[in-house]
C-alpha cells in the first residue's frame, strides 16, 4: 500500500480529495526544521507521501517572527542561520507544488514574553491582576505577559502582523489559538479599568469570575477578532480564519473565548478544537462536548487537535489509531501535534519507519 501512495501521485490527489483533513503543526522549537531549506522539502515530501493534506507552521512565537517585520525582531535562531532562508514562504512553495495546504499559525496570539522589548515599552498595553502582577507562568517556568485587546495600539500591531505575514506570499487562510485570549484573571490593568468605568459608571468587579465582567472582557476580544476579518477583506485577502481552541468550557471560564460564539456569529470558518486528553475514555469524552456537538450539528467545519507526541508524552500508534477513529466516526478530521511526534525526535529511532507506515494507513482508511 505504501508503494503507490508515494509513487503514483494521481492515484494519492484523487484520495486527499476524497477524505477529511490530515494535517499537523510545524513548529521551530524543540524541532530544527525551519533552518534547512532541504530539511523542509524533505519533510513537505514525506508528509505529502503519507497522505497529509494540511500542514499549520507557526510564524509568531515567543514574541519573534520568521520574516523581517514591521511589528516585532526576527527568531534569534533564523537570525543566524539567515534570513533569506524564509522558512514560511518556503514551506507555503512546497505546500502548493506538492498539494498540500499552508495555513500560518499566530501560536503565541496576544502573548509575549514578560521581558521582552514591546512589554518593557509599552507598560500601557499589558493586562494586569487585581494584585497588580502582570506576567502568568506558561510553558513551564517562562514569565509570560498578555496584550490588551481592548488597546487601540495592540490592535493596530496584531492586526498589522496579520496582514503583513499574509501578504507575503500565497497560503490558506490563518490559524489563531488558545493565546488568543484574554486570561480570567486579568483586566485590572489602568487602561481596562478606565475604559469599563467610562463604558458601565461601574469600577471592576474584584471577583474575576464575576460573568458581567467575563461577558465584558470577551466582548473587547470578539471586537478584535470582528475588527481583524474587517481588515483582511479590506485587504483583498483571505477571511479564512481557524481557530484552535481548548475544550469550550475551559476556553471560556479561563480564557475568554466565546468560540461557540465565534463559530455560529460567523467570525471564524472553522474550528480546530485541542483534545490532548490522554487516555481513549478521556478523548471520547471530550469529543461530545456540548458546543462540539452542536458545531458539527450546524455543519461548521471542525477538527480535532490530537496529540501525536511531546517528549515523554508521545502517544502509542494503537491508540493515535483508536483516537483518529473516533474523531472519523463523528465526521471530523484530526491535526496531529506536533511535527516531530510523528515518525521524529520524540519517537525511537528503530520505530519511525513503522510509525510512518502506520500514517500511510490511516491516511487510506
Amino acid at each position: 500500500m505504501g508503494v503507490w501512495l508515494i509513487n503514483s501521485p494521481t492515484r494519492l490527489d484523487r484520495l486527499l480529495r476524497n477524505r477529511s483533513t490530515m494535517g499537523v503543526w510545524l513548529t521551530n522549537s524543540p524541532s530544527p526544521l525551519y533552518y534547512d531549506r532541504k530539511r523542509i522539502s524533505a519533510a513537505m515530501q514525506q508528509l505529502q507521501d503519507a497522505g497529509f493534506n494540511r500542514v499549520v507552521p507557526n510564524v509568531w512565537s515567543r514574541g519573534t517572527t520568521f520574516h523581517r517585520s514591521r511589528f516585532a525582531p526576527v527568531e534569534p535562531t533564523l537570525q543566524k542561520a539567515g534570513i533569506g532562508l524564509d522558512p514560511i514562504c518556503t514551506l507555503a512553495a512546497e505546500g502548493r507544488r506538492l498539494g498540500i495546504k499552508v495555513m500560518p499559525w499566530f501560536e503565541y496570539g496576544l502573548m509575549e514574553p514578560a521581558d521582552s522589548s514591546v512589554v518593557r515599552d509599552n507598560p500601557s498595553w499589558v493586562l494586569a491582576k487585581a494584585n497588580g502582577q502582570r506576567w502568568m507562568t506558561m510553558h513551564g517556568n517562562h514569565r509570560m505577559a498578555w496584550l490588551n485587546p481592548s488597546h487601540p495600539e495592540v490592535r493596530a500591531r496584531f492586526i498589522g502582523l496579520v496582514v503583513e505575514t499574509l501578504k507575503r506570499c500565497p497560503m490558506d487562510g490563518l490559524q489563531l489559538d488558545d493565546h488568543f485570549a484574554w486570561p480570567v484573571q486579568f483586566g485590572y490593568d489602568p487602561t481596562t479599568v478606565a475604559l469599563y468605568e467610562q463604558e458601565t459608571g461601574l469600577a471592576p468587579p474584584r471577583d474575576h469570575s464575576n460573568r458581567q465582567w467575563m461577558k465584558w472582557r470577551r466582548n473587547q476580544l470578539t471586537s478584535l477578532l470582528r475588527e481583524l476579518r474587517q481588515r483582511l477583506k479590506l485587504e483583498r485577502l483571505s477571511t479564512r480564519i481557524s481557530l484552535s481552541p481548548g475544550p469550550f468550557r475551559s476556553a471560556y471560564n479561563l480564557w475568554l473565548q466565546d468560540w461557540e460564539l465565534w463559530a455560529f456569529g460567523g467570525l471564524i470558518e472553522e474550528l480546530v478544537v485541542q483534545n490532548y486528553a490522554y487516555s481513549v475514555r478521556g478523548f471520547a469524552k471530550d469529543l461530545d462536548q456540548p458546543a462540539l456537538r452542536k458545531a458539527r450539528d450546524w455543519g461548521i467545519p471542525s477538527q480535532i487537535g490530537v496529540l501525536a507526541g511531546f517528549g515523554k508524552r508521545t502517544t502509542s500508534m494503537a491508540v493515535l489509531e483508536q483516537k483518529v477513529r473516533l474523531a472519523r466516526q463523528r465526521g471530523h478530521g484530526v491535526i496531529f501535534f506536533y511535527w516531530e511526534g510523528l515518525w521524529g525526535k520524540h519517537v525511537v529511532e528503530r520505530y519511525r519507519d513503522s510509525r510512518r507506515a502506520a500514517f500511510i494507513r490511516l491516511a487510506s482508511d
